[in-house]
C-alpha cells in the first residue's frame, strides 16, 4: 500500500510537523519487556467516565466543524453532552453549548457559516457561532424526531419521525395520548414480524418528513407545513408491518431524498430484502423504486456532491444478512444503475463521496482494522488511506482532506484531519488526555497461526498493564459475536474492551476465527453449517499457539468470554473442553432448536444452519447444538441476559443456567430487565464489568490492581 510504505521515511519529519500516518506507529508504542511508568489502572469507574467524540460536521465554507463530546459521571449516574466547534486549519476548539450535568444535546447541523442547530430534549434549537451566545428554540415538534438535516439551497429541514398511519405529527401525538385510555393492552398480530431487536412492533413507524424553513424580513425564521415523503407508498392492509424507514439521505440541493425500507410483506422475518427509493421533496409524486429485481439488503444511500448520482451498499444474495456489500451507483437523470469495484473481495460498511465526485470513500474491516479505502468511481481502482486502528465517521472537507474519527486498541477515539494525497494525519482533539495521563493502555500485538482448513488465522494479544516479563499471567480469551463479524483493534466504550481485562491483570487474547469479516468473503462464508466446527478448531489452536509463544501466559489459569455468537461459543466450549477455569456467556444461544423458534429474524438461523422441520436442516442444527452436549458441561459459568433481547431470548440463558445449577456446577445469572442484546445504560455497564471481572478474577485466583466491586451486589 502506498501510504503505509512511506511511513518509515516520513516518521521523523512528520512528528516535527505534528503529522503522522494514522496508526502506523501503533506497534512501536508497545512496552513489551518493561513495566510502564504509568501506574494508574483503567478501573471500571474511570473507564465509564471517559469522553467520546461524535462525528464531525463540516461547515459550508469548509473552515470549521461541529462535534459532540459526551461523557458519563458514575458518581451521580448522569450522562452529559455538549457541542464544540473546531477550526480545521488551526485546530483551535471553542465550546458552544453548556457542559451541565444531565444536559444532553445531539445532531448538530449548520444553517450557514455563522449559525448552527442542534437537538435538545426533543426540540430543535438554533444558535450563533459565538462562545457567549445562547440558543433559541426553533422547532418543538409534537412527536420525537431524529436524523435532522438542513439544505440552505432550498431552505429545507428533513428528519425522521415515527407516526401513525396516514397521520401528521400532531395527529400522531393525539393518537399516542389516546392509547392511555385503551380498554386493554393487548397487541394482536397475524404477521410474524411482531417484534424486532428489543421492541414489539406497533402501528407507529419511522417516516421521512421535510419542512420549509422561511426567513422573514424581520429576521425571524418560520416553519412551513410538514410533508411526509413516504405517504405515497402503496398502502399496506396490516398497519403493524407497513413501511418502516431505516435510513435516508437528502441531496445537496434539497430537491430529492433517497431512503431504504423493508417492504411490508408476509415473509419479512425470513427475507432480507431492503429496497432503495428515490423521492422528490415536493411530495407530489410517488417514490421511485431503484432496486426492483434485487432481493438482498440495501443500506447507506449517499448523494454525490453535484446531486447527479446516488451510491449505496447492496447485498445480492436473498436471505443472507452477511453477504458481501457491493457498491451500486445510480445515474439519476439516465435512470441507470451500475456496480463498481465488483472484483473487491471485502465488504464495505459505509460510503461517502469525495468533493470532486471522482472517488467514493468506504470504511471496511481489513484484517482486524477498520480502514478508509478510496475507490475511483470510473475504474474501481482502490487505495488504502489509513493502515491500522479503526476509523469511524468520515467527512470530506475539500478535495485534498477529510475529517475522521479514529481510535486504536490503546487510544480512545478522537478527530483527525487526513490529507488525502499524502495520507498524513493530524490529531485535532485530545478529549481524554487529562483523564488518561497516568493510565497505561496496552497496544495490540498481532500473531498468525494455522487454523481449520489449514487457513492462516489472525489474532492479537494485549499484555497486562504494568507488564513484567518475569511473571506469569492468567489469560482471558474474548470471543466476538456475529459470527460473520470481526473483532477490530478499536477502543471500545462497551463491554468487550481488551484493555479492561488487561488492566485487571489478564493477558487478553482476541482471535478472528472462520466467519470473521475482513479476510475475504470466502473466509466469512465458510462458517455456514460449521458454527461448532471451524471456529472451535481455530480457538483451540490459537490457545495452543499463544501458550507456546508467549511464556508469560499461564495455561492453568484461562477464561473465555463471549456475547451473542460468542456466548454460543462459550456454551459450546463448555461441552467440548475443560481447559478453562471459568466462562462468561452473554446473551448466548444454548439450544439451536429452541433458539430458532424463539428468535425475531428467521433468515439468520435458516441461512447459517437450517430449518428444524426439514431433515437436512434438523441434522445441521443438532450437529451444532450446544445443548446436545449438556452432559459434558463442567466449567463454572456466568450467564448474562437482557430481558428485551429478542435475537437471543431470555430462555436460552435461563436454560443453560438451570442445567448447570441442577447439576451442582457453579454458575451465576446476571439479569437486566431493561436491556436488550447489548447493555446500553451506563450504570448497567458498570454492573456488567463488576460482575464479569469479579467472576474471572475469583476463578483464576487473580488479584486485580484495584477494588473491582465498588458497587453493592443486589
Amino acid at each position: 500500500m502506498r501510504c503505509a510504505s512511506v511511513v518509515d521515511l516520513i516518521q521523523v519529519a512528520s512528528l516535527a510537523l505534528g503529522l503522522w500516518t494514522i496508526g502506523a506507529t501503533a506497534q512501536s508504542s508497545s512496552n513489551n519487556n518493561d513495566t510502564s511508568t504509568k501506574s494508574q489502572p483503567l478501573d471500571i469507574m474511570l473507564f465509564h467516565s471517559l469522553r467520546r467524540v461524535g462525528a464531525p460536521v463540516v461547515s459550508p465554507n469548509q473552515k470549521n466543524a461541529l462535534f459532540v463530546t459526551s461523557y458519563y459521571n458514575p458518581e451521580i449516574n448522569k450522562s452529559t453532552s455538549y457541542i464544540s466547534c473546531i477550526d480545521i486549519s488551526t485546530g483551535n476548539i471553542t465550546q458552544l453549548t453548556e457542559d451541565r450535568s444531565g444536559t444532553l444535546v445531539n445532531n448538530p447541523i449548520w444553517f450557514d457559516d455563522e449559525r448552527f442547530g442542534f437537538m435538545r430534549r426533543g426540540a430543535l434549537y438554533k444558535q450563533e457561532l459565538k462562545p457567549d451566545s445562547s440558543p433559541d428554540l426553533l422547532y418543538n415538534p409534537p412527536v420525537a424526531i431524529s436524523n435532522v438535516a438542513y439544505r440552505a439551497n432550498s431552505n429545507l429541514l428533513s428528519f425522521m419521525a415515527s407516526v401513525y398511519p396516514n397521520a401528521s405529527l400532531t395527529d400522531s401525538a393525539r393518537s399516542k395520548r389516546g392509547e392511555q385510555s385503551r380498554f386493554d393492552s393487548a397487541l394482536v398480530y397475524d404477521n410474524l414480524w411482531a417484534r424486532h431487536w428489543d421492541e414489539w412492533t406497533t402501528v407507529e413507524k419511522p417516516n421521512v418528513f421535510v419542512i420549509k424553513l422561511n426567513h422573514t424580513e424581520d429576521g425571524l425564521w418560520r416553519l412551513g407545513d410538514e410533508i411526509n415523503l413516504t405517504a405515497k407508498l402503496p398502502q399496506c392492509p396490516d398497519p403493524r408491518v407497513r413501511w418502516c424507514i431505516d435510513d435516508y439521505a437528502i441531496s445537496p440541493s434539497g430537491e430529492q431524498i433517497a431512503f431504504v425500507t423493508r417492504p411490508p410483506i408476509s415473509n419479512m422475518t425470513w427475507s432480507t430484502n431492503v429496497d432503495v427509493f428515490l423521492a422528490p421533496t415536493t411530495g407530489q409524486s410517488r417514490p421511485r423504486l431503484l432496486t426492483p429485481r434485487i432481493n438482498g439488503m440495501a443500506s447507506s444511500p449517499v448523494f454525490s456532491s453535484d446531486g447527479k448520482r446516488l451510491a449505496w451498499l447492496q447485498m445480492e444474495t436473498p436471505g443472507y444478512e452477511s453477504d458481501i456489500n457491493r457498491i451500486y451507483v445510480h445515474n439519476i437523470a439516465a435512470r441507470e444503475t451500475t456496480a463498481i469495484a465488483y472484483d473487491w473481495d471485502l465488504s464495505p460498511h459505509s460510503l461517502v463521496w469525495s468533493k470532486d465526485d471522482k472517488h467514493l470513500y468506504a470504511t471496511t474491516s481489513v484484517k482486524g482494522r477498520n480502514l478508509v479505502i478510496a475507490i475511483e468511481v470510473a475504474t474501481g481502482k482502490r487505495e488504502e488511506l489509513t493502515s491500522t486502528g479503526a476509523v469511524g465517521s468520515v467527512r470530506p472537507v475539500d478535495e485534498k482532506s477529510m475529517l475522521l474519527t479514529h481510535s486504536a486498541q490503546d487510544e480512545p477515539g478522537d478527530i483527525h484531519l487526513l490529507e488525502v494525497p499524502s495520507c498524513k494525519a493530524k490529531q485535532l482533539t485530545h478529549v481524554n488526555k487529562e483523564l488518561l495521563k497516568d493510565v497505561h493502555l496496552c497496544p495490540a500485538e498481532d500473531f498468525y497461526f494455522n487454523g481449520a482448513r489449514s487457513d492462516k488465522i489472525h489474532g492479537w494479544i494485549v499484555r497486562p498493564a504494568n507488564f513484567d516479563r518475569r511473571k506469569k499471567y492468567p489469560m482471558a480469551l474474548l470471543i466476538h459475536g456475529g459470527p460473520q463479524q470481526a473483532a477490530v483493534q478499536a477502543f471500545s466504550h462497551a463491554q468487550w474492551n481488551p484493555n479492561m481485562y488487561a488492566n485487571a491483570g489478564f493477558a487478553t487474547v482476541v482471535i478472528n476465527f472462520h466467519g470473521s469479516a475482513g479476510y475475504g468473503q470466502n473466509f466469512t462464508d465458510s462458517i455456514r453449517h460449521k458454527w461448532g466446527d471451524y471456529p472451535y478448531v481455530d480457538l483451540m489452536r490459537g490457545i495452543d499457539y499463544v501458550t507456546s509463544k508467549f511464556s508469560f501466559v499461564d495455561a492453568s489459569r484461562m477464561v473465555a468470554l463471549g456475547g451473542s455468537y460468542g456466548g454460543y461459543m462459550a456454551n459450546w466450549l463448555n461441552g467440548h473442553t475443560d481447559r478453562f477455569q471459568a466462562l462468561v456467556a452473554h446473551d448466548g444461544k444454548f439450544n439451536t432448536i429452541s433458539g430458532y423458534y424463539g428468535t425475531d429474524e428467521l433468515w439468520f438461523p435458516e441461512w447459517d444452519l437450517g430449518k428444524p422441520w426439514e431433515i437436512a436442516g434438523r441434522a445441521i442444527l443438532e450437529e451444532n447444538n450446544p445443548e446436545r452436549f449438556a452432559a459434558n458441561f463442567k466449567t463454572p459459568t456466568l450467564f448474562i441476559q437482557g430481558e428485551k433481547d429478542f435475537r437471543i431470548p431470555v430462555t436460552e440463558s435461563l436454560g443453560a443456567w438451570a442445567m448447570l445449577r441442577r447439576r451442582n456446577i457453579p454458575s451465576r445469572l446476571v439479569y437486566f430487565p431493561d436491556e436488550g442484546h447489548w447493555v446500553n445504560k451506563p450504570a448497567n455497564s458498570v454492573r456488567w464489568y463488576t460482575e464479569v471481572l469479579d467472576w474471572i478474577t475469583a476463578w483464576t485466583n487473580t488479584t486485580a490492581p484495584y477494588k473491582i466491586r465498588q458497587i453493592e451486589q443486589q
